[in-house]
């Protein structure tokens, strides 16, 4: 099981334990890795990338609280920010779990495969009405965190960003030579070098991005902007993107059609 920073919140850290132990949920993690990796050949959607997104979410949703903004579990639902984080760990690991039957509308299988699981997770922590809330604003994070669903709460819009700032190059479990593509989805993707979240100059906080060359501005603009704008949170976020030094890195040498 992959580390988290528990930062002294109970709940999290009791469900953390029961997530670490269910031996079933690995398995579904390494299944959707066969359709994404072995039969798709796209980028990891497994461990690697539930542990990236993780670990981005709850730093997104830590800066948010520390600067007074309520999460809607504490709003809505008058419960209290530690179960925010609870609501955010558990979308994170489930979101991208409906790969285990198929790409396609992967989001809405998630949300559809993520309750049995949460059925037998959360009762360590939470009473049947509590649960009930969690599995509520838990399910709409991860079916909200692709495209063609707006998220309306603060925890699915983290968890929709946090998905979408895992495009550091060097992640994936396929290489860009072994991808073989030339596409500019491939190109893009290579050529975001770092990307850093910190305090904002203007908004809560900001996302600098380092990339190799001008092409990574495609990730940028026709994937992150529109994630980040959708979210419902895109007032706190200010994007930098940059490329360091005076000369961009070669990427591809040649383009066959």
């Amino acid at each position: 099981m992959f580390k988290i920073p528990l930062k002294n919140n109970e709940k999290l850290k009791k469900i953390y334990e029961v997530v670490s132990k269910d031996s079933e949920l690995q398995t579904y993690w390494e299944c959707s890795n066969i359709i994404a990796i072995d039969r798709l050949h796209l980028n990891d959607h497994g461990r690697v990338h539930i542990t990236i997104v993780t670990n981005i979410a709850l730093k997104l949703l830590r800066m948010l609280h520390e600067n007074g903004v309520i999460t809607n579990i504490e709003s809505d639902h008058k419960m209290s920010y530690e179960d925010a984080e609870v609501v955010v760990f558990l979308a994170c690991i489930f979101h991208d779990i409906g790969h285990v039957i198929h790409r396609d509308n992967h989001a809405m299988l998630s949300a559809t495969i993520a309750p049995a699981f949460l059925e037998k997770i959360l009762p360590v922590v939470y009473n049947n009405h509590e649960k009930a809330r969690m599995i509520s604003d838990i399910c709409h994070a991860i079916y909200t965190h692709r495209e063609g669903a707006s998220p309306l709460t603060i925890e699915a819009g983290v968890v929709r960003i946090a998905d979408a700032l895992d495009m550091k190059r060097g992640r994936a479990k396929i290489s860009f030579s072994q991808i073989g593509s030339t596409s500019i989805h491939s190109v893009s993707a290579y050529a975001i070098k770092d990307v850093k979240i910190e305090k904002g100059e203007k908004k809560i906080i900001r996302i600098s991005i380092n990339m190799a060359n001008s092409s990574g501005i495609f990730q940028i603009d026709s994937l992150l902007k529109h994630k980040i704008k959708d979210s419902g949170i895109s007032k706190y976020i200010e994007v930098y993107a940059f490329i360091e030094g005076e000369v961009e890195e070669k990427i591809i040498n040649l383009v066959k059609i």
